[in-house]
């Protein structure tokens, strides 16, 4: 997916998360949604609220990830293995049961 997409996709997400603010959730990227989000950050798959998007390259999803960090969402900018394959941009509520 192109930058303008998934920023539109995530928004209309978030604005039904029933959060108000970017300091309530996290965002990253990773070239393994399923080991990342589920697995290292604990995220229960049923009962909360999380979204992921597939990037068109490294770089787009990188972009998207500055644009939530600087809106205040939690995580770190530069996340991923750096070799290209770090593509889907993924975000959460951040909450007791997760671990960022």
């Amino acid at each position: 997916m192109k930058y303008e997409q998934i920023i539109e996709d995530f928004d209309a997400h978030i604005n039904k998360s029933g959060r108000y603010t970017y300091g309530d959730f996290y965002i990253g990227i990773t070239n393994n949604v399923e080991r990342r989000l589920f697995e290292e950050h604990r995220v229960p798959r049923e009962g909360h609220w999380w979204v992921y998007s597939p990037a068109d390259t490294e770089c787009i999803a990188r972009q998207v990830e500055k644009h939530y960090l600087d809106c205040g969402m939690h995580g770190s900018f530069g996340g991923g293995k750096g070799d290209g394959s770090a593509n889907i941009v993924y975000c959460y509520v951040i909450s007791p049961n997760t671990v960022e």
